[in-house]
């Protein structure tokens, strides 16, 4: 594994909250904010939070940020049980979360993607077909189809497939299933924590097939971590790989998810949710991240909601 992809992992393996230590001091002090934000959530959101955070911080030296990961799971439940003030979600909010008076934001893009190990034995048709929707489904939910072999059509290969899927309850998942017509429960495969678990998995593993964020399939760079590569998805179910269907580069997936070229799901918004409406420092922020910090999403491997979207939010009373 790379250097700088072993320390992406260790800085995602931390948990991501926005809260406040305590009641928060939002008083200014020679126009500059004051007050400390916890931040825990989804492993999505992560990479764009902490540069978030760097950049807030500079221009407000009196705020500090605690930051940590656990999944988007985690984050709503702290959010919730008002353990923080601000979680880290990769989906909607469902109906009984709005009930209980959750406030969401949406901040950016991005998308799940399917990964493959580069040794994989059908790895020359993978890359020239793809793999349909209903050959995935068979794979991570029904199980109908275990070998690469069945896979391509290619009765020879008998190599099974070796499925990878998240552990933690989280936005990816979640996203990825409802891509297969099922949800999280329904996934198939051995359960890794987090996106760097499966990614590590499937670096080791030739036979393996899991998913990760947009940020992670891609790693630091702008194709995907070393010993992996994206594997394309047959939306038309032609058979082959259309040359729009090859995102073998951080940047044409990202023009694809832009576009629409790339569904949703397995492409959706992210989130930063509150238990009630903001205030205070927390609004601050937030109200800084749906303007001024929207200049570092794309610089930081994500896609930009539209200013419509954006201007939405803004306007609401909150």
């Amino acid at each position: 594994m790379q250097k700088s992809y072993r320390l992406l992992v260790v800085g995602l393996m931390l948990t991501l909250i926005f809260s406040a230590c305590g009641p928060a001091d939002a008083s200014e002090i020679g126009g500059a904010l004051k007050g400390n934000i916890s931040i825990s959530g989804a492993f999505a959101l992560y990479p764009l939070v902490t540069r978030w955070a760097e950049e807030f911080q500079r221009i407000n030296p009196g705020v500090s940020f605690n930051i940590s990961t656990g999944g988007a799971g985690k984050g709503m439940q702290d959010v919730l049980a008002s353990k923080v003030e601000i979680g880290m979600i990769s989906r909607e909010i469902s109906a009984v979360e709005e009930s209980q008076g959750v406030f969401q934001l949406p901040v950016a893009r991005d998308a799940v993607f399917a990964l493959i190990n580069v040794e994989n034995p059908v790895l020359n048709e993978l890359l020239a077909q793809g793999l349909t929707q209903e050959t995935l489904t068979k794979i991570f939910i029904t199980g109908q189809i275990t070998t690469w072999g069945e896979a391509v059509r290619n009765p020879a290969i008998s190599d099974e497939i070796h499925v990878y899927t998240r552990s933690d309850i989280c936005g990816a998942a979640v996203t990825w299933s409802a891509f297969l017509g099922g949800e999280q429960e329904d996934l198939l495969g051995d359960g890794k924590f987090g996106d760097p678990g499966i990614m590590q998995a499937l670096q080791r593993d030739p036979l393996g097939i899991g998913y990760n964020n947009l940020i992670y399939a891609y790693g630091l760079g702008d194709v995907a971590p070393q010993g992996t590569t994206i594997l394309p998805l047959d939306l038309n179910a032609n058979r082959e790989a259309d040359l729009e269907e090859i995102l073998d580069t951080r940047a044409k997936a990202a023009n694809a998810v832009a576009s629409g070229l790339y569904p949703a799901p397995p492409s959706r918004e992210l989130y930063l949710v509150t238990n009630g409406k903001p205030e205070g420092i927390v609004q601050d922020f937030l109200r800084w991240v749906l303007t001024d910090g929207q200049a570092f999403v794309e610089r930081s491997g994500y896609i930009r909601l539209t200013d419509e979207q954006l201007g939405i939010f803004l306007e609401k009373n909150w």
